[in-house]
């Protein structure tokens, strides 16, 4: 498995991410431009010195993460509150790449027609969103306990 941050507006968010990647042995891709100047020091503060450990790769743009990507990933799987299969009976594979969008706009609809499952988290009936920083963590640990992959 592995995690694409699309265009993230919210450095802690993007700390915060990384450093639960860190952890769970996890890559991260960020796909650009995103809301906040990298090595912003609310970014340092929120990943503090496992971002120096991070297996993350940054692409300039969807396109560049496509052509770097696309010959070698299994399934793009969205995060979506527009999901239809909730998380806890997805059956995820190795090779899923799980995409999380900007937190104030979601993904765009070009790259949900791309992705081969769009899954949700589900909440309380009216809620807009969970944060992007908990629901990458949830995945993670979902995904990698579901395949016997946890450290």
């Amino acid at each position: 498995m592995e995690i694409v941050l699309f265009q993230t507006d919210m450095a802690q968010n993007f700390g915060t991410v990384v450093r639960t990647a860190v952890t769970l042995g996890v890559k991260v891709h960020v796909v650009e431009p995103l809301g906040f100047v990298w090595d912003e020091p609310k970014m340092r503060r929120a990943g503090m010195d496992y971002l120096d450990r991070a297996d993350l790769v940054r692409h300039k743009s969807f396109q560049k993460f496509m052509e770097s990507e696309g010959d070698k990933i299994g399934r793009l799987v969205a995060l979506t509150t527009k999901g239809s299969e909730p998380l806890s009976g997805f059956k995820p594979e190795k090779g899923d790449y799980y995409i999380f969008g900007q937190e104030s706009a979601g993904l765009p609809d070009a790259v949900h027609e791309m992705c081969q499952k769009r899954i949700l988290i589900p909440m309380v009936a009216g809620e807009r969103s969970m944060n992007l920083a908990v629901s990458a963590g949830i995945v993670m640990y979902d995904t990698l306990n579901k395949l016997n992959a946890l450290p």
